[in-house]
């Protein structure tokens, strides 16, 4: 962030420009820029020069992969103590932490069945067979051959949260397991279209190269619409945590480090879409194959964890997705759901991506509850919790996209309002 001088500095005779000209004309010494420290000849500065301008600071390519201030070393990513093993598990996104629509690559949630696996892109194959003209093997250099395409587009576990209770006391806790990036690879219809596909092709199920081989049956119909094969993250290669060199499908059907793809007639009916990843309904039964999620929404500030510190304007801003479509509309309550107001969207609004939403508020200091609710570009709201469980029973895990309000106390304190 770039720094000006105040009065002080100007009635001295130092402006802005004539101190950067100085500086560059005193021996040795070098301008990096606004707000960069000058590395050399500070004898010859000016006076009332800021403490900060006269100290050398870090020289260029000091690091070989830039971090993040040191002021900034709790931003990281929410992983749970009392998990029994660390094979099989996830890590959160701090969502309330961040600012925007794009989630830094370090902080992407990660969920694994297997752990990651170290994989050599040089030695990756990618295998295309089944019910196609020409059973195709892929190195990574013959699908960066392909035509590219980016899109920004949300990545959401559909356990997330994945219970009926709310437990969790911030907003990474509760809804974690969502990020957005714009990713970068190609196009699954014309990796198709190479191998020829045959009248009978229905599904093409995906395996990973994991410890787990997790495996998942996707639609014909999606892969000839708009799921890629993707290798690039936020325009750097993909991490392993992410599927290095390659994943494939979006959400919880994102089968990452894929090695095979094979087109059949019928579904494989694999773990993961039978005793994982459906839904149970009150009557017994349960939905399979639900690979959208519903409109969502959550505050991230303020929200649970942090405190207001005295009356007056705040901001209320959050995040909203939907698989479905774009986000029409998000509504913002602070007095317990009784009265809804329409909060501003920031561009820019892509389909299935985060969009952020803001609303000011002026809190009186008193006990209040806010919470939003997104609608969807297909008419659909987000419902209160009691309204899903009237739908779902109290059995259903999977695809929560309830309302979570937060609880802000006299003193400012804010916390989960139904926990």
């Amino acid at each position: 962030m770039s720094r000006t001088f105040d009065a002080a500095d100007k009635s001295a005779g130092t402006t802005r420009r004539r101190f950067l000209r100085g500086s560059a004309a005193a021996a040795g010494g070098t301008v990096l820029g606004a707000g960069a420290s000058v590395a050399a000849g500070t004898d010859n500065l000016p006076p009332n020069i800021p403490e900060w301008m006269k100290a050398p600071g870090e020289p260029t390519g000091g690091q070989l992969y830039g971090a993040p201030s040191s002021f900034e070393k709790g931003v990281v990513k929410n992983i749970s103590k009392t998990l029994k093993q660390y094979i099989s598990a996830s890590s959160r996104t701090p969502l309330q932490e961040l600012d925007g629509i794009i989630t830094p690559n370090g902080l992407f949630y990660e969920r694994h069945h297997g752990g990651v696996p170290t994989i050599d892109p040089a030695q990756h194959r990618l295998m295309l067979h089944g019910l196609v003209e020409r059973p195709l093997i892929f190195t990574m250099d013959d699908l960066r051959r392909f035509p590219s395409e980016s899109r920004v587009h949300f990545l959401e576990c559909s356990g997330n949260p994945g219970y009926s209770k709310p437990y969790g006391k911030t907003a990474s806790d509760l809804l974690g397991l969502v990020s957005c990036a714009e990713w970068t690879g190609v196009s699954l219809k014309l990796v198709l279209q190479e191998a020829g596909l045959k009248p009978e092709a229905k599904w093409v199920v995906a395996e990973g190269a994991d410890a787990a081989a997790l495996t998942r049956s996707i639609p014909i119909e999606k892969c000839l619409e708009d799921a890629m094969l993707v290798y690039s993250q936020n325009g750097e290669r993909l991490r392993p945590q992410q599927g290095y060199p390659l994943p494939g499908f979006e959400g919880n059907m994102s089968v990452k480090w894929l090695r095979r793809l094979h087109v059949t007639a019928e579904p494989v009916y694999s773990r993961e879409e039978t005793s994982k990843y459906t839904d149970l309904l009150p009557d017994g039964t349960a939905r399979e194959f639900s690979f959208y999620m519903e409109a969502k929404s959550i505050i991230t500030r303020p929200s649970g964890g942090q405190r207001l510190g005295a009356p007056g304007v705040h901001e209320i801003t959050g995040i909203a997705w939907s698989g479905h479509g774009k986000i029409a509309r998000v509504e913002v309550s602070v007095d317990e759901g009784k009265s809804w107001q329409s909060a501003q969207l920031q561009e820019p609004v892509l389909t299935r991506a985060l969009t952020r939403f803001r609303l000011p508020w002026r809190w009186e200091g008193k006990p209040a509850v806010i919470q939003s609710r997104a609608i969807d570009e297909t008419g659909y709201v987000q419902p209160t919790l009691s309204e899903l469980l009237a739908v779902r029973g109290e059995n259903y895990f999977y695809h929560n996209n309830a309302i979570w309000p937060w609880r802000i106390a006299a003193d400012g304190e804010v916390t989960n309002a139904l926990a």
